[in-house]
């Protein structure tokens, strides 16, 4: 008899175990200084934890959103509830919040999937000995770190002043607010910049928000630079673009990760031409690649239509929530609990690692125990605005060829030691 009722219990229980989901937490900036590239990032993921547990890929998800408006204090009272509530990764956004929970999400064991790419979260075996780095076994993030892309951006920068047949030193200066995201690759650029022969100027700040820029451009005109690099993200960026045009400056522009993309494009008009950045994925919108009909699928979960045109950063969103979605299914092989130790070991379950289905679009991804650098290939691609840019939507716009984005070159990098961390 008690057989027969502990049998009839577990029959019974069993569907519950199986709908019960992971939680997982998903902080965003969708109303903060860096909303403009914050919310199609945000999009992306959303769109795709939804589309995978609709999918039935990887565990079922509880997810969690919160926007934190890009507040590092409410990110930090939010990564504690969250804690509580045993959250078993979470996709992060920004540096001074991601970084200032390193030991948090160490010490919980929560894998923390950040829209940081700060070059501090790649040591992960506490092995650069760079100061006030410490070792960030649970942090990762998809594509180059932001000191990376800076480095690779720089190297193309060379080649471009030799091809061009110039004389003298190319003089190169770091433009951005004084903040950690900015400021986080600066150091790695100036230096990497005076190895390859730049004269390097003195930094030119301004803030993380639109405004008038007007006596920055005229600084960066008087002091001569031939390449400048713009650390913050699109919405201040398109202030400078616009202001150093109306003051004549001829400079090439090199825009990091979150600094240019195709809103951007249509927002600054022919001001945003030629500036050249990094772009994470193998493929943009509108590109044939084997899984793009996974992306265009994701992106009818809010946009049933599937009318909207994605930037780079949706994508790029995609491809972040992907990684941690298969980091999860290597969690649960063989009936395993999927905890966050288990979750961050499925990051290094797999060389090479693109997410299934998604060939041609995630570039490939590669993290060790010790160093969680997950590409060291920077594909660098130039914003082309050839019109007025005032009269189309951004797809519209696109279809016109108006605005297009224009492979450059993909620059490799050496895996140096001593660049882990920093």
């Amino acid at each position: 008899m008690k057989k027969t009722i502990l049998a009839a219990a577990l029959a019974l229980a069993l569907p519950a175990a199986a709908q019960q989901r992971t939680p997982i937490g998903h902080l965003m900036d969708n109303s903060g200084p860096t909303s403009d590239v914050g919310v199609p990032y945000g999009q992306g993921v959303a769109d795709t934890l939804a589309w995978a547990n609709a999918n039935n890929r990887g565990r079922p998800m509880n997810v969690l959103g919160f926007d934190y408006g890009y507040q590092a204090p409410r990110a930090v009272s939010q990564y504690q509830a969250w804690s509580r509530d045993r959250v078993a990764a979470i996709q992060g956004w920004g540096t001074v919040d991601t970084e200032a929970l390193v030991r948090f999400v160490t010490r919980d064991r929560i894998p923390y999937i950040s829209g940081s790419y700060s070059a501090a979260l790649t040591d992960a075996g506490g092995r650069s000995g760079r100061p006030g780095i410490e070792a960030a076994p649970y942090n990762f993030f998809y594509g180059p770190s932001y000191s990376d892309a800076l480095r690779a951006m720089l190297i193309w920068a060379r080649d471009d002043w030799r091809a061009r047949g110039q004389a003298g030193a190319p003089r190169y200066v770091h433009m951005g607010a004084n903040h950690p995201y900015p400021n986080s690759p600066k150091e790695a650029g100036e230096t990497l910049a005076r190895e390859l022969g730049f004269e390097v100027l003195p930094a030119i700040q301004f803030a993380l928000t639109p405004g008038d820029y007007t006596a920055q451009c005229l600084t960066l005109r008087s002091g001569g630079a031939h390449y400048a690099y713009l650390g913050n993200t699109a919405g201040s960026n398109i202030s400078v673009l616009r202001a150093c045009q109306t003051a004549g400056v001829q400079v090439q522009f090199l825009g990091n990760v979150w600094g240019m993309d195709e809103n951007a494009m249509k927002a600054a008009g022919v001001a945003a031409n030629g500036v050249v950045f990094p772009v994470r994925t193998s493929a943009v919108w509108g590109q044939q690649a084997p899984g793009m009909a996974n992306v265009q699928a994701i992106s009818r979960v809010s946009d049933t239509a599937g009318t909207a045109y994605r930037p780079v950063h949706y994508l790029a969103g995609v491809c972040s929530a992907m990684l941690m979605v298969e980091a999860m299914e290597s969690a649960a092989e063989n009936a395993g609990a999927v905890t966050g130790e288990r979750i961050r070991n499925g990051f290094y379950a797999r060389q090479n690692w693109v997410p299934r289905g998604f060939e041609g679009v995630c570039a490939p991804s590669n993290f060790t125990p010790t160093d969680h650098r997950g590409t060291m290939s920077v594909p660098l691609f130039r914003a082309r605005v050839t019109g007025d840019t005032t009269a189309g939507s951004v797809a519209e716009l696109v279809a016109a060829g108006t605005i297009r984005l224009e492979p450059v070159a993909t620059i490799t990098l050496d895996r140096r030691a001593d660049w882990l961390g920093w």
